[in-house]
């Protein structure tokens, strides 16, 4: 995030669905914390399948893929998001808001984000950032339905191995006690509860992990 606030300004201002938002309003939401920067590494998961979308998210410099993966575990990148584009609008305000897809941050990225109430209440003040958010939503629409791409090959093994990683350091331990169910965690890394089985016992017999029905253990690596 942008240290003075000036620049901060300065940033919210290069998004086109904020170019005709007051200062005033800026400052409110940004004091409330309903507007806020948030940062991702490269290659980490930004969303799962399946959680709960309650904001939107305008990307302001990097790169995030929104990927589909098939009951083998390949990986294909349905669409692509850059700086300007808008992820989420789609989804906040639906009856069930919940991703369909993983999205996962293909370089270091930076995102702008914009609560749920904070953006209705925008919406209902403003008819130009209406306008701008209708064109936004459109256009992203119609670029999912052209940007479906050819699959690539990559094991579901690096996302189960990124959402061990999250629960580890939330858990503080090796030992992870699962949070859900393994049907549930199929559906959040969006895959079959077949190829998560399958894809855990690979994970096993390679000496990465141990489980049971309850728990994962991360293996650290043999020399």
């Amino acid at each position: 995030m942008p240290d003075k606030w000036d620049e901060t300004i300065d940033v919210i201002r290069q998004i086109p669905l904020f170019e005709q938002v007051t200062d005033d309003t800026l400052a409110f939401g940004l004091s409330r914390r309903d507007y806020r920067f948030k940062s991702f590494s490269k290659n980490s998961v930004v969303h799962f399948s399946g959680e709960v979308c309650e904001y939107i998210e305008i990307v302001v410099r990097g790169r995030m893929s929104l990927e589909r993966i098939d009951e083998d575990g390949r990986v294909m990148s349905v669409a692509e998001f850059f700086k300007g584009d808008v992820i989420g609008g789609n989804l906040v305000f639906s009856k069930r808001p919940r991703y369909p897809m993983t999205i996962t941050a293909k370089e270091t990225t930076e995102v702008f984000i914009v609560e749920k109430n904070s953006l209705f209440e925008l919406l209902c003040k403003n008819e130009a950032v209406l306008a701008s958010f209708l064109t936004f939503i459109s256009d992203n629409a119609i670029l999912l339905g052209n940007k479906i791409r050819n699959d690539v090959n990559r094991s579901i093994r690096d996302i189960i191995m990124r959402f061990l990683e999250v629960e580890s350091k939330r858990q503080n331990s090796s030992r992870i006690r699962l949070p859900m169910s393994k049907k549930a965690l199929a559906d959040k890394i969006g895959v079959q509860r077949t190829s998560l089985s399958r894809e855990l016992s690979r994970m096993r017999d390679d000496g990465l992990i141990t489980f049971d029905a309850h728990y994962i253990e991360r293996l650290a690596p043999k020399d």
